[in-house]
């Protein structure tokens, strides 16, 4: 069996405190933000993935549904030795691309939990013995030093997840990306879909009230971590759809008037009533738009898929 690799470029706190100048950033400007990163605890990414199963969250099917069609012509198109997963979690969707590459030499999946990087490699490893896996624990927003592995390489960033970015964010992060390219490189992106208002909004907005439990998670991680006292229940999950944006909101709206208190961060924080707190922004994307941030980066989109009711898009990108 080939060996597994596991390289920590995160410091063992890193976690915390990037939790703690999040917390204390955002809780103490208006309107009063906290990023999405911090609903994935254990139980934040049990309930995503309940979430993912949902009849109105088409974005992980409507993916998965263009890997399994495209996924050969992705393989030729890319012509990758080695596969770079970002934020690659349990590594699912990208046995799809796997399976089409039967000559790669190395899989790199980059994440921030160990578990789930060791996990991942663990089941990958038990079906593919060949196959060289080197794990970073690694932070892909603030910056990334790859292993020496042969090219082609093929960068993955699926899920949708650069939606979670702000237009400024996305630009210092395909730029970066760009940096990590060679001659024959190619990045393999996936994007949500501009759609009916009433489509995405259910997407983020579940009859079963599984988003809004996923949306108040983030209440609870802060409450464990940082000694918060939030009481999930003083808030409501709202879901908004920005057309002028074009991105979804997810936002906390208190019930009433209300304080809490963040000992570790010796921090009191008020709420009004009817006040929100934004947990996630979520952009959804035109092919014009997608060609031309990639453009700006120094990308050109030479490959583009959609699923069969065009909810979704995978594009593929070289260096220009």
């Amino acid at each position: 069996m080939s060996p597994f690799l596991l390289t920590r470029t995160l410091p063992a706190d890193a976690t915390d405190a990037v939790l703690r100048a999040d917390v204390l950033h955002g809780l103490t400007r208006h309107p009063k933000t906290l990023p999405p990163k911090w609903f994935y605890d254990a139980h934040g990414s049990e309930l995503f993935e309940e979430i993912t199963r949902l009849p109105e969250y088409y974005p992980t099917r409507a993916e998965r549904e263009i890997l399994i069609d495209r996924a050969e012509e992705i393989a030729a198109a890319s012509g990758a030795q080695t596969l770079i997963e970002l934020g690659s979690g349990s590594s699912e969707k990208t046995r799809h691309l796997l399976d089409a590459l039967p000559a790669l030499h190395s899989y790199v999946p980059v994440d921030v939990s160990e578990s789930a990087l060791r996990g991942a490699a663990e089941a990958l490893l038990a079906q593919r013995p060949d196959l060289s896996v080197h794990a970073l624990i690694a932070d892909f927003t603030g910056g990334l030093a790859l292993p020496g592995t042969p090219g082609p390489r093929l960068i993955a960033f699926l899920g949708g997840t650069i939606g979670n970015l702000l237009p400024d964010e996305r630009s210092v992060f395909l730029k970066s990306v760009r940096s990590l390219l060679s001659p024959g490189d190619a990045l393999l992106l996936g994007t949500d879909l501009v759609k009916d208002e009433k489509v995405l909004v259910a997407a983020y907005d579940d009859a079963a009230g599984v988003t809004a439990e996923f949306n108040k998670n983030v209440l609870r991680v802060v409450n464990r971590e940082l000694g918060a006292d939030f009481d999930p229940a003083d808030f409501d999950h709202v879901a908004l759809w920005d057309p002028e944006r074009e991105w979804i909101e997810m936002r906390l709206r208190a019930r009433e008037a209300l304080t809490v208190k963040v000992p570790d961060l010796d921090l009191v924080v008020a709420f009004g009533t009817g006040e929100e707190l934004r947990t996630e922004v979520s952009a959804k994307f035109r092919k014009e738009g997608i060609r031309a941030e990639l453009a700006a980066a120094g990308l050109s989109m030479d490959q583009w898929w959609t699923d069969s009711g065009d909810r979704f898009a995978l594009s593929l990108a070289t260096a220009v």
